[in-house]
């Protein structure tokens, strides 16, 4: 017998009365191999033959029931089909739909290709729209008294089944895909929400009402079912925000304030942290630094840096979204525990002799961080407190000038002297001199530069000084009186200059070029002849041998006259030839032809007028000394002493004691690494400044090594890091490289075995990387780690809880360097340090794919089908992931080191044996997802292989759909297709 077409078998069927087995082998025989049953349609076939009369076929619906209990259909093409049915008032039609739908509603699965499990997300929604329509239409019908109770239990029927489905976090995962796949089914489906809304209004039932709402919140939730992330509360401290801010205000006060706050939100989100408890943190820092500075300019800093800086910041955090709550709240609610605090608020009062609370509290209020009502309300509560704070003792207190205010009141007069010092002076250069006198007294140059700097005006401050310098400024008649001005505004400004070098680096003066080309005499100077730490110079660079001429008649200048002639003299030319003169005078001086006396009689008349040429002589020297033998280093360094002994004369120039006391502390900062090397002692006359700061930290005859864990051992016990060990860690990293520095670190972590100890570890490590994240993070990711996961001889050492720690900071230092790497921020500090090359990372990871690289064959070595894994076959082109659709470039040394860390994880994941290594890569994955932001394109993840995903979903804890779209880039077709595949086999 010879079936023409589908529908006439089953009618045949029908007509013979079949069974539902004896239908199926007849199918078969029907429609020989080649032709699936869903090419041709079986479910809809069978559907419409079953509900052409008001209630169903019985017999017709067993075979359809057959037909999927023996999967001779696929679920989509039944979900499909039903969904297109749309004659409600058929009641028995609907029930029987209802009920099929029962049979794998709850277990849908697929493990067909890609393109079949899409089917599957997308006739899931439309089913979903079904029983949006169908349940709206029985919600009307409720209104008919006549139909009512018949309606209420169709209702309950269709919000049981809507319930059942969207009770799986599979189905709903599915219909996320399908949304983003099908945006106007997904319009659609939101069109059937507000009918059945509407339609529920007038229902009185209320289990009914409840149920529904239920149902519509579930589906008004899948579009943002990736963003929910809890908050920690069940601890209050947090070392990292604490060390990143205590980091940011010893070493980068002139840094700009958006990577500051770009870098502490990132640390808010990976921790978790809740918005009170986060502020209360950069305060408690704040005040910890206040506390712990040393005394002179960086006590200045600090307070700067407290006062100024740190409620711009917040400023700056009070614009990214907060949720449902308040900023100024949180702030306020920061205050409050703070406030409880005493002991730490009495002793910052106590080193600043001012209420310093207070303070801060007005100046927040100021910036619309708090309320009036708050602040009044905290300043109450503190100065209640403060009746029983310890106190100095009223005479020492009398002429201790506080700190904190001295610095709020500099803030204006920095924009003061910038108006001032943009007026033109040529006419009469005495006023500026006024100014910048009044500036070198006492302690307010050091007020306005620290002001300057937390307020980000110090550059433009430095462009002023420079612009002094150029002698173009003052061609006025050249009269005595008018060269002795031009000579102290140039002096001046040198040292203010240098001094301002010393303190905030040598990037804040750097301008970028100038547009006529030319560099400013004082920024060659510095670049090339001003000694620096980490700095060598060379004695004889062309820099120090100008035009010979001029070093003759500076020569005879200095040795015959008994006074400079102010009026002839350029003082420019006569700091850059001032070091060739005064080799020809030591070698005169070593030769016997000068006397001890003569040398005298010149260092007096170098520094007896402007100090600048002090400056630029025991630069030279500094330089000179280096390159001597022990035995022949004596003359210089008794030259370098007469240099930095003041001449105290009648006949010195204007506010000479103001800039002997600027000289004296740039002197000791230039030769501090020679006297310490030469053992020599040299007095610098006690000026009232400080001595260096931070400075001869390390313990002499101890190994770095044993250095480095001793002082991170201290940390960890404390469980914070002060500013001391942070500029012990600074040196640290200089001396043994980024390599070193990181590998003895991760040994320690790995050393840890009580978990809140690794836990404390990871949160204190991660912020010490913070001295130089983005090469530590090349480092670890790109030597360490691969390291540790192909050597099977250290796979013990990742056992929970250390490599489960590790794991954490791994991804923490990876997601932070990615995402401050992408809007290419290094601070100067980090700018100074030799940058890692691209080629380093090229040997491990070649640019060109048809060559194995070095960690493909690391990974062979471990391997049983080594062939596999080597083969060209299996090099980037053939991992595709999201970041080469994305097109990200890989000449960049992070995203390379990123893209072969991934190829290494997938590659242990298919690794055909398993060990903690794998253990590790699980936590790694675990920790991306748990701290990556919804719905981000271009995170790290995107450049995890696209084949990664199946293998994943086999390992039990991150089988789950969630965790599925959390991985997948779902913006991309492709990403979308792996992650239905993933889930649907599930």
């Amino acid at each position: 017998m010879k079936v023409v077409n589908l529908k006439q078998a089953i009618l045949q069927a029908w007509k013979e009365r079949w069974s539902d087995y004896q239908w199926a082998i007849n199918m078969k025989r029907f429609f020989p191999r080649g032709a699936t049953w869903d090419i041709l349609n079986l479910a809809e076939a069978l559907l419409e033959q079953a509900m052409i009369g008001p209630s169903p076929n019985p017999l017709i619906l067993s075979y359809l029931k057959y037909a999927i209990s023996s999967q001779m259909v696929s679920y989509s093409t039944v979900l499909t089909a039903i969904s297109k049915f749309d004659d409600f008032s058929r009641d028995l039609c609907v029930q029987s739909l209802l009920e099929i739908m029962d049979m794998f509603c709850d277990r849908l699965s697929c493990h067909g290709k890609a393109e079949e499990c899409i089917g599957l997300c997308r006739a899931l929604m439309s089913a979903l729209n079904w029983l949006l329509r169908c349940a709206a239409f029985y919600a009307d019908k409720v209104k008919e008294t006549l139909e009512q109770v018949a309606a209420e239990s169709q209702l309950k029927m269709c919000l049981e089944r809507l319930e059942k489905m969207l009770g799986s976090a599979k189905n709903r995962a599915l219909i996320h895909i399908a949304k983003l796949e099908e945006t106007s089914s997904w319009s659609a489906v939101e069109q059937s929400l507000v009918k059945l809304g509407e339609s529920l209004n007038s229902l009185s039932n209320s289990p009914l009402r409840s149920q529904a709402d239920d149902c519509i919140s579930l589906i008004k939730s899948i579009p943002t079912m990736l963003s929910v992330h809890s908050e920690q509360l069940n601890k209050t401290g947090f070392p990292t925000v604490h060390a990143v801010v205590l980091l940011e205000g010893t070493m980068n006060l002139t840094g700009e304030t958006q990577p500051l706050v770009e870098q502490l939100m990132m640390v808010k989100r990976m921790q978790r942290i809740p918005s009170p408890l986060f502020v209360l943190e950069i305060w408690k820092a704040c005040f910890v630094g206040l506390i712990e500075s040393p005394e002179g300019t960086e006590e200045l800093k600090w307070t700067a840096f407290t006062f100024l800086k740190i409620p711009q910041v917040l400023v700056k955090l009070k614009k990214y979204p907060q949720g449902e709550k308040d900023f100024t709240e949180d702030v306020n609610c920061a205050f409050e525990f703070l406030l409880k605090l005493t002991p730490l608020l009495d002793k910052a009062d106590q080193r600043c002799n001012c209420d310093c609370t207070s303070l801060l509290l007005q100046e927040c209020s100021k910036q619309g961080l708090l309320s009036e009502a708050n602040m009044t309300n905290l300043i109450t509560k503190r100065t209640a407190d403060r009746e029983h704070a310890p106190r100095l003792k009223s005479a020492e207190n009398a002429n201790i000038q506080p700190n904190p205010g001295l610095i709020l009141r500099a803030e204006p007069t920095v924009t003061n002297i910038l108006k001032t010092m943009d007026a033109d002076h040529s006419k009469s250069p005495e006023g500026l001199l006024g100014v910048l006198g009044h500036m070198l007294s006492g302690k307010s140059l050091d007020l306005l530069l620290a002001a300057a700097a937390a307020t980000g005006k110090l550059k433009s401050f430095a462009r002023k000084f420079i612009k002094l310098e150029i002698p173009k400024v003052f061609i006025s008649h050249p009269s005595a009186k008018a060269a002795s001005v031009r000579a102290l505004l140039f002096d001046i400004s040198f040292l203010m200059l240098c001094h301002v070098a010393q303190t905030y680096g040598s990037e804040v003066i750097l301008s970028e070029l100038s547009p006529a080309g030319e560099v400013p005499f004082f920024e060659t100077w510095m670049l090339t002849c001003m000694p620096e730490e980490g700095k060598i110079l060379n004695p004889d660079h062309p820099c120090f041998r100008p035009d010979s001429t001029k070093v003759e008649s500076l020569v005879a200048l200095l040795n015959n006259s008994s006074e400079m002639k102010l009026v002839q003299m350029k003082w420019h030319e006569a700091c850059l030839s001032i070091s060739a003169a005064i080799l020809e005078i030591l070698n005169a001086w070593e030769n016997s032809v000068l006397t001890f006396e003569s040398i005298q009689k010149i260092t007096d008349n170098i520094k007896g007028k402007v100090c600048s040429m002090a400056v630029c002589a025991v630069a030279w020297l500094v330089a000179h000394v280096r390159m001597l033998g022990l035995d022949e280093r004596e003359k210089s360094l008794q030259m370098i002493r007469q240099l930095a002994t003041p001449l105290y004369g009648e006949n010195t120039l204007q506010f000479y004691n103001e800039r002997v006391v600027i000289m004296s502390s740039i002197l000791e900062h230039m030769c501090a690494d020679v006297l310490q090397q030469t053992a020599t002692q040299i007095k610098f006359p006690s000026t009232g400044m400080d001595t260096i700061p931070y400075w001869n930290l390390l313990p002499p005859k101890k190994p770095i090594k044993e250095v480095l864990t001793s002082v991170f051992t201290k940390v960890l016990e404390k469980g914070w890091v002060d500013s001391r060990s942070i500029h012990i860690f600074d040196t640290l990293l200089h001396m043994g490289g980024v390599y070193w520095f990181c590998n003895n670190l991760v040994k320690e972590l790995l050393k840890e075995t009580r978990k809140e100890h690794t836990l404390r570890a990871v949160e204190l490590l991660y912020a010490i990387f913070c001295l130089d994240m983005q090469q530590l993070t090349l480092t670890l990711l790109g030597h360490i780690l691969p390291n540790l996961l192909t050597d099977s001889s250290k796979w013990h050492t990742l056992m929970d809880p250390p490599g489960k720690a590790l794991a954490k900071l791994s991804v923490w230092c990876a997601l932070s360097s990615y995402s401050s790497h992408n809007k290419g921020q290094a601070s100067a500090r980090q700018k100074k340090r030799h940058r890692e090359d691209i080629e380093d990372y090229i040997s491990l990871f070649p640019l060109d794919d048809t060559q194995p690289s070095k960690l493909m064959r690391l990974l062979s070595s471990n391997e049983e089908d080594a062939n596999i894994l080597s083969s060209p076959n299996r090099s980037m082109s053939s991992s595709l992931s999201a970041s080469q659709l994305h097109t990200v470039s890989m000449r960049d040394p992070l995203n390379r080191v990123l893209a072969n860390l991934f190829l290494l994880i997938s590659s242990i994941l298919g690794a055909k044996t398993a060990g903690t290594h794998t253990q590790f890569v699980q936590w790694f994955m675990e920790e991306c997802v748990d701290c990556l932001e919804q719905g981000s394109r271009g995170s790290i993840l995107q450049f995890m292989p696209f084949t990664m995903v199946s293998e994943l979903v086999k390992v039990s804890t991150m089988s789950s759909p969630k965790i599925v779209l959390a991985i997948t880039d779902l913006s991309l077709p492709l990403g979308r297709r792996v992650a239905a595949k993933a889930i649907a086999a599930l």
